[in-house]
């Protein structure tokens, strides 16, 4: 039986991907700050992070969905504290994570990583700079990472999401959130379980010739 570690795994995207890696046989450990989850910690504790690893031993699978929102305000109205928190989780908490799992991976010769970015971190979205460049930042570690990896048996790839209907979600302004709504042809949210059946693929053997790669659930939104 394959092993699991979904960040984040407590509720929205992470809830729904690990419910759907269990519907495969996989062992699945989900981490997160709240409480209920199988591991309780804050990824952007490096220390925590790295005596995870030791308390949970070698798995196969790393999915980073923890994530934060971070300010709704425009650019010009953000301060150092606004991006320092904003990138400690969404993008130092997903390489804390990768440093952690990874090595075990790669010396059993297979692992699958993927990371959770967004379409802002291809387009940007107005008044989310601090999200949008995080999500850009995740992207590019990912295709970084894809290629290091690219001769292990580990493969790391990213999905970038439009707007899903997640508690994430709730706290994002109604404008930028009809804003974003509004950008996608199918003219709709997405909804988790989708988003999970494609990390479900993604941690899976079916994907074998594809890393470094960004894929796109978007409802039609994507332009490249």
């Amino acid at each position: 039986m394959r092993r699991a570690i979904v960040t984040g795994g407590i509720s929205g995207l992470g809830a729904a991907t690990a419910a759907r890696l269990r519907a495969d046989d996989v062992q699945v450990i989900t981490v997160d700050r709240s409480a209920g989850a199988d591991q309780t910690l804050d990824i952007t504790d490096a220390a925590a992070v790295a005596a995870l690893a030791e308390r949970v031993g070698d798995v196969d699978i790393l999915i980073n969905s923890a994530g934060i929102v971070g300010p709704n305000i425009a650019l010009l109205d953000t301060d150092p504290d606004d991006w320092r928190r904003t990138f400690e989780v969404n993008v130092l908490g997903t390489v804390a994570m990768m440093q952690a799992f990874t090595p075990g991976m790669v010396a059993r010769g297979w692992g699958r990583v993927v990371n959770f970015a967004s379409m802002a971190g291809k387009d940007g979205n107005p008044n989310l700079s601090v999200y949008s460049a995080t999500k850009a930042a995740v992207i590019a570690l990912t295709k970084s990472a894809g290629k290091e990896l690219a001769t292990t048996g580990v493969i790391v790839n990213a999905i970038a999401p439009a707007v899903i209907a997640t508690p994430m979600n709730d706290s994002t302004a109604p404008d930028v959130l009809a804003h974003i709504t509004s950008l996608i042809p199918m003219k709709r949210v997405g909804e988790a379980h989708e988003v999970a059946e494609l990390v479900a693929w993604l941690a899976s053997d079916k994907v074998s010739f594809s890393t470094g790669a960004v894929y796109d659930i978007s409802g039609g939104r994507a332009t490249y």
